[in-house]
């Protein structure tokens, strides 16, 4: 590790804290190739955690945690699509209370830069852009079509409000009586790597208006990877860059584009995420701290990301398309410097070493570790297949020809942004199914029950058997998660997103059931009557539910759904909480679940299986996110 350095400078920044500063004036400047704050020479070590991903009980622990490491800056993103599931309904409360999340980071010492997209990329369901917006057919996201700006601009509307009174600068917003003491937030980001989409010119000078003209003061910034650089610029914002391996040139690349100004590492990525199917991916801890080293010793500013990644709770992981399309796993433990449960790890100490040099003074002490728990086997005890459900809890909506999820009349007319879609018809014989490639992302087909296999992106063809008289066909349609990054974001609308053909005839008159799985649901889903207890064999798709009693203050663990135990591919509820997905296929075998979610005495687990399920699952104190693979 190269912690023989020299560094020109030792920097005491015990002073430059959020609480000690209350008064200020000048917030974070630039000057002559470095950043000013308060008018002394400022580094920006800063780490990337986002709230959405981490349970609110947590978020001190972690921003302590950062404290302990070195750093003086957290970054976040804000996401779009959890603040406003529905158009025109704002929820900034509990996990997502913004507002107090930054107001937890001044009052830990820690400096703030926002990542308010609109969009955010981060592996993230559509980069947090809501879904809603794919109802217009010839929606353009991330460029300056009418119907794309003005949902921005009513989000803007109501976000910036919250942002606005926590910016650190008072001199440049007088005016304001909120700023008597300033806030934590001392630069904000306008969107998100544009440079590797660049569809309009005239984008991102919108997008920075946005900021400005609903009261952003604090210095810009925009963020790309060096091929997108050049094209992500925009007049008035300092240009950063993203990578993870320094390759020669890189920083002074950023001179070519903007002469005189602080070069800054605006994610630093310390590890790498994992689709279905892959690896777990890793990065060598020694070659992350050297390369960080380097950054440092260049005189750069840096952000790692991740510092802590979190989980994808629910049904928002993102996904790839390049060559072939590849959703995210529910784990976002990046191999970062804290686990996914936000234990330290060898790249915590390495980096908190080589901070504490270049710093030149004591840090706080790591806090202890929460201990986590292993519950040992739970028994799944009842189930009721999802047939069964359907005439009691759901309300089909009939159309002549398939509605993909996004355009369903629900939810005050903002259709359906994830989960699953039961598409219902009625067929005559059997023969050649034919999706068209119209099937996003997974489908499984039944004639009545009867499961006849999949279509997917690689299979669009079943032969369906022959059979007496009228027969339900029915297609179980999955959004296994939206691209998140690449040119193809208005093409993300999921479901059947065209017409199936049945010997070469398009199929009509369908029945078609929203399988959301909000919170309504899975209480109405307590209450229904049909359960019954649980076989030794059974194919779903089906709902299993048991109880974990626990007996003392309740702690962190991981649930374990194994296929050698029957479990094939599903989603896991704890008390009312989507934990997220898991499958057979991996890596992932472990489902992250937060002892702040689990209550004294009786917790009930409802896991939703798609094909064969076991009888028992497993609560571990170690989580298995899979095989490794180091990145190269």
């Amino acid at each position: 590790i190269l912690l023989c350095l020299s560094f020109s400078s030792r920097f005491n920044w015990s002073e430059l804290i959020p609480l000690r500063l209350w008064g200020r004036t000048l917030g974070l400047q630039t000057e002559n190739s470095q950043f000013l704050l308060e008018g002394m020479p400022f580094r920006i070590f800063g780490g990337s955690m986002h709230y959405f991903r981490v349970p609110r009980e947590y978020w001190e622990d972690r921003m302590l945690k950062m404290k302990a490491c070195g750093l003086n800056t957290l970054t976040t993103y804000v996401p779009w699509n959890l603040h406003e599931q529905e158009r025109g309904k704002f929820d900034f409360s509990r996990n997502l209370d913004l507002e107090a999340f930054l107001s937890l980071a001044a009052k830990n010492g820690l400096w703030v830069i926002l990542r308010p997209g609109p969009y955010i990329c981060s592996e993230w369901d559509l980069g947090g852009l809501p879904s809603w917006l794919l109802q217009d057919p010839e929606m353009q996201l991330r460029t300056t079509y009418k119907g794309f700006t003005e949902a921005v601009d009513a989000y803007f509307d109501h976000l910036m409000p919250i942002v606005v009174p926590l910016q650190a600068s008072t001199i440049r917003y007088p005016l304001c009586p909120q700023y008597k003491k300033g806030g934590p937030i001392i630069a904000v980001q306008v969107e998100n790597e544009y440079g590797s989409y660049a569809k309009d010119p005239n984008y991102m000078t919108y997008v920075k208006m946005a900021l400005l003209n609903r009261g952003i003061v604090e210095l810009l910034m925009t963020s790309d990877n060096k091929n997108g650089l050049s094209f992500g610029l925009v007049e008035g914002a300092l240009a950063t860059v993203n990578f993870q391996k320094l390759e020669p040139g890189i920083l002074k690349y950023l001179d070519t584009v903007q002469r005189d100004q602080p070069k800054m590492v605006m994610e630093y990525w310390t590890g790498w995420f994992d689709n279905w199917g892959g690896p777990h991916y890793v990065f060598d801890a020694d070659e992350m701290v050297n390369t960080v080293a380097s950054i440092l010793k260049l005189g750069a500013s840096i952000n790692l990301y991740m510092f802590h990644g979190g989980t994808n709770f629910g049904f928002m992981n993102g996904a790839l398309e390049a060559d072939e399309y590849k959703s995210d796993v529910t784990s976002y433990d990046y191999d970062a410097v804290l686990t996914e449960a936000g234990d330290y790890t060898s790249k915590f100490f390495k980096l908190r070493q080589l901070f504490s040099m270049i710093i030149g003074q004591p840090l706080p002490l790591p806090p202890m570790i929460e201990s986590k728990a292993s519950y040992g086997a739970i028994l799944l005890h009842q189930y009721i297949s999802l047939w069964d459900v359907l005439p009691s809890l759901l309300q089909p909506i009939k159309s002549e020809s398939p509605i993909n999820m996004e355009n369903l009349h629900l939810n005050d007319s903002s259709g359906q942004s994830y989960g699953y879609v039961l598409y219902e018809t009625v067929i005559f014989g059997g023969g050649h199914l034919h999706s068209r490639d119209h099937v996003r992302d997974r489908a499984q087909v039944f004639v009545n029950t009867m499961y006849v296999g999949e279509l997917d992106y690689n299979t669009v063809e079943l032969s369906l058997p022959e059979g007496q008289g009228f027969r339900q066909l029915r297609l179980l349609v999955e959004n296994r998660g939206r691209v998140n990054y690449g040119l193809a974001l208005n093409e993300q609308r999921k479901g059947l997103i065209g017409d199936v053909f049945l010997n070469k005839t398009p199929l009509r008159n369908f029945k078609i059931y929203s399988l959301e799985m909000k919170a309504g649901f899975m209480k109405s889903l307590q209450h229904i009557a049909g359960w019954s207890a649980v076989p030794d064999y059974f194919v779903g798709p089906a709902f299993f539910r048991g109880r974990l009693w626990i007996e003392h203050q309740p702690q962190d663990t991981f649930l374990k759904l194994q296929a050698s135990l029957g479990w094939e591919k599903g989603v896991v509820f704890v008390n009312g909480q989507n934990l997220g997905r898991y499958w057979k296929i991996g890596p992932q075998e472990t489902l992250y679940l937060p002892g702040p979610w689990l209550w004294k005495g009786s917790n009930e687990i409802v896991i939703f299986e798609e094909r064969t399920a076991g009888r028992i699952i497993q609560s571990v104190d170690i989580p298995y996110l899979g095989r490794t693979q180091y990145v190269d």
